[in-house]
């Protein structure tokens, strides 16, 4: 969307912006929640842990397909298709993950679960792009990801206590609920389409019409900083534990505070996305400083308190570079906006999947000691990719 120079800044889409939030929290949450439930999954499907904990990498490849399809789709299509039927889909996902009595069920649920999830949710950062104007793009994108990083904070844990009282399974079903009330939002605040922009005849609605130069430096980009807020995710309560001889229990209150800085980090890099002039010098910025306290984070151990702390300002920081990033992706021409963000989706997947398998090699081959310079790595990188050229002019 454009508005002429001089003329009044539309009003945020505050309505599709709290829908869009809570699909991505009921597509996040269709994952995350299991974290607590793993030895009972595999108690109650008579399978081994490591199954269990292989459903995750079956979810991930399918988002990761399937946002690419649909966002190629969505630019030819419309979105309105995707942004209703992918939670629908994703809530008889759910509802079949419930109900499967066996361990090949539920992997074929939580298989088409993730594929429902990536049918939307590249989707609906297009959409809350095309409804908002270029220095409004970092804040509406930063909250349609506030709805994963509160899946990190209040779903999980709250599952863990729900769970308590109706299982897994329970569980489940109640992310399917979630996952309703996220199709209807969007079914209501998607009812006027958004403003169309100029013409752009050189902009297609086809992945070889998206995969420019720029485009690719930018998922390139994404990658490595997904490599570093992966690491993060999955292996920071592993260190707490190794380091500090802590119970699973133990680790809550600063997985909580881990949590709350990536949600603050969000918060604030659409915010910087938005008000200062080169989104990717910030992106830079953010990435080099987070290299210099991953270095800390995992070779400096001289207590829990000053550890978590350096967790918690490493996921802040982390954390700002990712509007910045979305707002550069999101500037693209309207027609092909949709493949755009799919791409992103996509090779966010290969970020989050590169994390988990190098970062288990590494941990298993040199101890937690090789993290920081495994993350301060991948986040160099990142920031030379955004310095290494002019600023992408779609």
């Amino acid at each position: 969307m454009t508005i002429p120079a001089g003329a009044q800044t539309p009003r945020m889409p505050w309505a599709l912006l709290a829908a869009a939030c809570l699909g991505m929290f009921a597509a996040s949450s269709s994952g995350t929640t299991r974290a607590p439930f793993l030895l009972d999954m595999a108690r109650d499907l008579s399978t081994s842990l490591t199954m269990v904990a292989n459903l995750m990498a079956m979810t991930s490849i399918a988002w990761g397909v399937t946002s690419l399809l649909a966002g190629a789709g969505s630019d030819r299509w419309g979105r309105r298709p995707f942004l209703i039927g992918g939670p629908l889909g994703l809530a008889l996902c759910m509802i079949g993950v419930a109900t499967s009595p066996g361990y090949l069920g539920v992997a074929i649920a939580v298989t088409l679960a993730g594929g429902c999830s990536g049918a939307f949710t590249g989707v609906i950062m297009a959409e809350a792009s095309a409804r908002t104007v270029d220095r409004q793009r970092g804040r509406a994108l930063g909250w349609v990801m506030f709805g994963q990083s509160l899946s990190l904070l209040l779903g999980v844990p709250l599952a863990a206590w729900i769970g308590t009282f109706i299982g897994w399974r329970g569980v489940s079903l109640s992310v399917a609920a979630i996952a309703v009330l996220a199709a209807l939002g969007l079914l209501a605040t998607t009812l006027r389409p958004a403003e169309a922009p100029p013409a752009a005849p050189s902009a297609r609605p086809s992945l070889r019409g998206a995969m420019s130069g720029p485009v690719l430096r930018l998922l390139a980009m994404g990658v490595a900083e997904r490599v570093c807020y992966g690491l993060s995710v999955v292996y920071f309560a592993t260190f707490l534990q190794a380091t500090y001889a802590l119970t699973p229990a133990g680790v809550a209150i600063p997985l909580a505070l881990i949590a709350i800085g990536n949600i603050l980090g969000t918060v604030v890099g659409g915010q910087l996305a938005d008000r200062l002039p080169n989104r990717l010098r910030t992106f830079a910025a953010a990435m080099m400083l987070s290299a210099v306290i991953a270095l800390a984070l995992y070779a400096w151990v001289p207590g829990l308190v000053v550890t978590v702390a350096l967790g918690f300002a490493y996921v802040f920081v982390n954390a700002i570079a990712r509007p910045c990033l979305m707002a550069a992706l999101a500037n693209v021409p309207d027609g092909i906006r949709g493949t755009v963000l799919g791409l992103n989706v996509t090779s966010a997947s290969f970020g989050w999947l590169g994390a988990a398998a190098v970062g288990g090699w590494v941990m298993a081959e040199i101890g937690f000691a090789g993290f920081g310079p495994l993350a301060a790595g991948a986040a160099m990188v990142g920031a030379g990719l955004a310095l290494s050229g002019r600023r992408p002019r779609f």
